[in-house]
């Protein structure tokens, strides 16, 4: 069966759309909660923890679970509950690095900043988020690779994106689509995570790289 191209095209927008939006969402999110975990070692146990298990659970299982409570609101299928599941997908690895980023900058370094009488959000700023950056920015290439894969089960409610090639081809029988849905979904991944790791590379202190 022959493959249209415009399909192709289509898809590989809802897909790149869906996944951005819920990362750009995630990132706030994200990047806020691990910096204040950095000030809460208890809560940050216990945050990491439910962030973990949020993520052992079925990604088609959550899919399913984000129906009833978004159907009270008449969003039940489609873009609002797939974006709302990868964005919670995503908090594990965005949160757990950059906790884990900020409280691993060097103590001298620290001290330093201190010594030069910066205040809290000064060295936040100029001296822990630069120094946790490459740490941080794993986490949030971690979380677009994974949400670009898992992106695709969101064609099974409705959201369209690069799955609704894949499910159309099993549904129809059709190998091409199939492949084409698999090949394209691997490439966006390949050419996101190139893409981060540049920008990881260009935003990350000389010292540091």
């Amino acid at each position: 069966m022959q493959i249209n191209s415009t399909s192709m095209f289509n898809s590989t927008m809802e897909h790149i759309m869906l996944v951005g939006i819920a990362i750009v969402i995630a990132i706030v999110i994200g990047v806020s909660v691990g910096i204040y975990l950095t000030t809460n070692d208890k809560l940050a146990e216990t945050v990491l923890a439910a962030a973990s298990i949020l993520l052992t659970v079925p990604s088609l299982a959550l899919f399913g679970i984000m129906i009833p409570f978004f159907s009270i609101i008449g969003q039940g299928i489609g873009f609002v509950p797939a974006l709302t599941a990868l964005v919670l997908y995503s908090q594990l690895p965005i949160i757990r690095n950059t906790y884990t980023g900020i409280k691993n900058v060097d103590p001298n370094v620290i001290d330093a900043a201190n010594g030069l009488g910066m205040k809290k959000m000064q060295r936040l700023i100029k001296v822990e988020l630069p120094n946790g950056l490459p740490v941080i920015m794993a986490g949030i290439r971690t979380a677009v690779v994974l949400n670009i894969g898992i992106g695709v089960i969101a064609a099974f409610i409705g959201a369209g994106g690069l799955g609704s090639l894949i499910v159309q081809g099993i549904s129809r029988g059709d190998m091409y689509s199939i492949i084409a849905g698999a090949v394209l979904v691997s490439l966006l991944a390949i050419i996101a995570d190139t893409v981060l790791l540049f920008i990881q590379k260009w935003l990350t202190p000389k010292g540091l790289a």
